[in-house]
């Protein structure tokens, strides 16, 4: 089996438009959330969100390719173009043809969809848009990409709620080391600020009215985001033969399923994820020194999630670094094991470990080390990525720092 290196990645947030940015917000610690701009999220109770700012779509797109573009679709591409322009990678025909895309998306074109819904049903038009479809398709994304680079290899989109485009970094991942491609281009993208959309989690009653805490006492609830993260995988040694130089190793993947409820999550699922990336990776436990928590700042989640590392990590679990940088960048759904993803891969390459932000006092139920409010200088080798879905569907990825 080949050893599998990140050589690119790209990645749009609120925290930034690019990787630099977006890396500094991390290792500084600033939170991208901030009250809602869009005029048309009139009457929400919750206000706030983690939204990509500093961004006009007819700067990065022709005119003629926009109408087939939803913003979650620009997302993708504008993170895939850095990851390629970062890995310094081409693909000709045959390498092309040796190259896969997997994107993971929650929603698709959920702004399309909805403005289609309020010409139709608000507005009374009998027709919608021509390219409604083609807009909020969720494999739109991962289309668009192939079509950018001329890849036609294995192109897919995976919808796992939040855990998404953990699953496409995972299952690119593993299609990279057996050999079945020569090259992935993976991550995820979502954009669901849309007022449909968003009444519909305000109706779950886990949105914070104010910002995101993970594993604090007085948290209440979850943040979300918008914006993507794309990376390249190439088998080491075909990045190192072409000179390309590793960013970090995806070094194992483990899933799972809770079977257990439909929106309340279980410790021995999220356990089994993160036990099974670790014999994929065949590291021990004490070899992680951080973890990327799902973290969500739920009543539900955080203190499940305490319990499955916990119950993976034993003592060690005490000497483990935890934080949630959902509470920088929000939850971005289907894109936000890709962004965390790169949370994590920032943290490897850097020695800095991102914060969970906005911690006010600490949750007796969450009594594990969760790197509260302040950045942390620290070299890990090895750390895990956690991502649990709504529907009990759990992914987690093992990152390894570059050599």
């Amino acid at each position: 089996m080949k050893r599998v290196a990140i050589t690119g990645a790209g990645v749009i947030c609120a925290l930034g438009n690019d990787s630099a940015r977006v890396a500094a917000a991390l290792q500084a610690g600033i939170p991208g959330i901030a009250p809602l701009r869009s005029p048309q999220l009139h009457g929400l109770r919750c206000r706030n969100g983690a939204e990509v700012r500093d961004y006009r779509e007819d700067e990065c797109f022709d005119p003629d390719r926009l109408p087939l573009l939803d913003r979650f679709a620009q997302f993708a591409l504008l993170a895939a173009r850095q990851a390629v322009l970062q890995a310094g990678i081409e693909f000709p025909p045959a390498l092309g043809a040796r190259t896969a895309v997997v994107t993971g998306s929650s929603l698709g074109g959920q702004s399309s969809q909805d403005l289609a819904f309020h010409h139709l049903y608000r507005e009374g038009r009998d027709r919608v848009h021509p390219f409604t479809i083609a807009r909020t398709m969720a494999n739109a994304a991962a289309s668009h990409v192939a079509m950018e680079f001329g890849i036609t290899g294995p192109v897919f989109n995976l919808s796992t709620a939040c855990s998404s485009s953990a699953h496409a970094l995972g299952l690119g991942s593993w299609m990279v080391r057996d050999g079945t491609v020569g090259a992935a281009l993976c991550g995820g993208a979502e954009a669901p600020f849309s007022l449909g959309l968003l009444k519909a989690w305000e109706a779950m009653r886990v949105l914070a009215p104010d910002t995101c805490r993970p594993f604090c006492r007085d948290r209440r609830g979850m943040i979300l985001g918008e914006g993507a993260a794309m990376f390249v995988l190439e088998p080491e040694d075909a990045a190192r033969a072409r000179g390309a130089r590793p960013l970090a190793y995806i070094a194992g993947f483990g899933m799972s399923s809770d079977a257990h409820h439909i929106t309340q999550p279980a410790p021995d699922g999220a356990a089994a994820a993160m036990a099974a990336a670790l014999r994929d990776a065949r590291l021990a436990p004490d070899q992680i020194g951080y973890i990327n928590a799902h973290g969500t700042g739920t009543q539900a989640n955080d203190p499940v999630e305490i319990a499955a590392v916990r119950q993976v990590f034993g003592d060690h679990a005490a000497r483990l670094a935890i934080s949630s940088t959902k509470s920088l960048h929000g939850h971005a759904l289907g894109a936000a094991g890709a962004l965390e993803a790169f949370a994590t891969l920032v943290a490897l390459r850097d020695g800095v470990l991102p914060p969970t932000a906005n911690f006010t006092a600490p949750d007796p139920a969450c009594d594990l080390d969760v790197v509260p409010n302040q950045p942390r200088a620290q070299q890990v080798e090895f750390a895990l990525s956690n991502s649990f879905a709504f529907g009990g569907l759990n992914a987690v990825l093992a990152l390894a720092r570059a050599d």
